[in-house]
């Protein structure tokens, strides 16, 4: 007997491709719906909401979220209204994309994250493909190769990297204030139609040089920057033009490098040169760390270093190596760059917030002098506020893990119960399991009235503590958080003790319309708040 697929087969080769191509969209559709139709007239553990197509894979991510579709950023949209009965959902797409599991609860996500080295879950490559496109590293890799990747990159980050990311954050933002023109001229306020022009380029300067090791300063035309032996572009202009354009970089294939298009040949042109300058710069450091002289702290050349200690069968390629580099440039900056946006923003619209940490700044730091890094552990108050902004605007936006096999999940009590745990629920094998980092930021459950920004949730909280969980959870947890929030604490401790933020308002605005306008968020790879206007008043004197 011929099998349903060979009959299909056969039919369609007796028709026009667009035909053909119609009716294997049709019988997809049919089969989908039978499959849809199926799965609803199963129990579920947990409450159902349909919607035509998967959000987060094509053709659902180019969907706007309305009443009718879910679209990408659908978990910010509806943060407060999706978890409302339960803390886990089954979002269930009628026309394309498989069913999947959305939670907001850090007990299931930490079942979920935890479990993943424990061959219960894995991290499907398409969740973190973004980030490969320089090589594979921390972030892409899962369950050996993560182990090893980890091994390698942990050792760059240490108090050393730390010491030195605080006193590049110190003499970058002094720059910032001489070239830009607000310590000259007794300038009383200064505009700033979008924070995030300078958020975005103090912590690129501070990614390439405590991250990559390459001498950048804010005079970005006087820098004398270094390049490869090929000469041509210079490294800071390639990077800043990969930064820029990595996403453009990765959607687009191999060949339209090479039509006849200027802004395409200059990113291939990029890109070329930044795999010529690394591959020099491993050779370089790989020397230096043979030699026995002692080495540059950057982020780079420790890296190097822990490579070159491990045996020969954990080690990096050259290839990994520069995919964990250029992960610190887009991850690193990018995230850094938004949380310090919004948390100026808010700062802006809560004065009593800005005053209660101005006079801790007042007290730790000696009116006579720049904060120095011993003070990093004092400023609870200055980090607390870039960690709400954090909190409300969780860069990593969602953490995507799949079944390896049938499994079960402790579902939490609802608050208030006598027990900790309600009941267990199966997971069948390749579900999809969501982690809302959105919702989760934004669960009652641990934040009382998590719309509110208050900073004062965290005073006091030790810097590592896991109770902070917008920079993911488990063994996963990022990296980078420390070299983060060194870099934050210094900064707003330098601008809020010489001046005072407000919002830059339209005419007849007032700071709630401002707020209602400005501090929503944008989600691409990573979610930040809109452009945010700022107006910078001088205090009356220097503390």
């Amino acid at each position: 007997m011929t099998s349903p697929a060979a009959s299909l087969a056969a039919v369609l080769q007796e028709v026009r491709p667009a035909s053909a191509i119609a009716a294997v969209l049709g019988v997809y559709a049919v089969l989908h719906a039978i499959d849809v139709f199926k799965l609803i007239r199963t129990t579920s553990h947990f409450p159902r909401i349909l919607t035509l197509c998967q959000p987060l894979a094509l053709p659902g991510v180019l969907l706007p979220t309305t009443s009718w579709s879910i679209g990408y950023s659908w978990h910010w949209v509806r943060r407060f209204q999706t978890y409302a009965q339960s803390e886990t959902v089954e979002l269930i797409p009628l026309i394309s994309g498989y069913t999947n599991l959305w939670t907001n609860n850090v007990d299931i996500a930490r079942q979920v994250v935890v479990g993943s080295h424990r061959s219960k879950f894995f991290k499907p490559e398409m969740s973190s493909q973004a980030l490969l496109l320089w090589g594979m590293n921390l972030v892409g890799a899962d369950g050996a190769t993560w182990r090893k990747h980890r091994r390698v990159v942990g050792p760059a980050f240490n108090v050393d990297l730390y010491k030195l990311v605080w006193k590049q954050s110190r003499d970058t933002f002094n720059e910032f204030m001489n070239v830009d023109g607000w310590d000259r001229d007794g300038r009383r306020f200064v505009e700033v139609g979008r924070i995030q022009d300078i958020t975005f380029k103090f912590a690129f300067l501070i990614i390439i040089n405590c991250g990559f090791g390459v001498p950048s300063t804010w005079y970005a035309q006087s820098a004398a920057p270094p390049s490869s032996k090929s000469g041509g572009m210079s490294v800071q202009e390639a990077l800043s033009l990969t930064a820029e354009h990595h996403l453009l970089m990765l959607t687009l294939p191999k060949w339209m490098y090479h039509l006849p298009i200027p802004k395409l040949r200059r990113l291939r042109t990029a890109r070329e040169k930044m795999m010529s300058f690394m591959r020099e710069q491993i050779a370089e450091r790989k020397a230096e760390v043979t030699s026995g002289n002692e080495l540059r702290p950057d982020a780079f050349t420790m890296l190097v270093k822990a490579n070159q200690d491990e045996e020969e069968k954990n080690s990096l390629d050259e290839d990994e190596l520069i995919g964990n580099v250029f992960l610190f440039m887009f991850a690193g900056h990018e995230t850094t760059a938004h949380t310090l946006a919004a948390a100026l923003g808010f700062l802006a619209i809560h004065p009593e917030i800005q005053d209660e940490v101005v006079a801790q700044i007042v007290e730790v730091v000696d009116p006579e002098r720049d904060p120095v890094f011993e003070d990093y552990g004092k400023l609870d108050k200055v980090l607390a506020t870039f960690y709400e902004a954090a909190r409300m605007f969780p860069a990593g936006h969602v953490m995507i893990r799949e079944a390896t096999e049938d499994t079960v999940l402790q579902i939490p009590n609802p608050v208030g119960s006598f027990f900790a745990f309600l009941s267990t629920a199966h997971v069948l094998n390749w579900q999809q399991i969501v982690v809302d980092m959105v919702g989760l930021q934004h669960n009652p459950r641990y934040f009382d009235k998590p719309e509110e920004y208050r900073p004062s949730r965290w005073y006091g909280l030790p810097a590592d503590s896991e109770q902070f969980t917008a920079f993911s959870i488990g063994p996963r947890a990022c990296l980078g958080r420390r070299f983060a929030t060194v870099e934050a604490t210094c900064f707003l401790t330098m601008l809020l003790r010489d001046w005072r933020v407000k919002p830059l308002l339209e005419e007849k605005e007032t700071v709630q319309s401002w707020k209602a306008r400005v501090m929503e968020a944008r989600l691409g790879l990573t979610l930040g708040a809109r452009d945010i206007p700022l107006r910078f008043e001088r205090r009356n004197a220097r503390p």
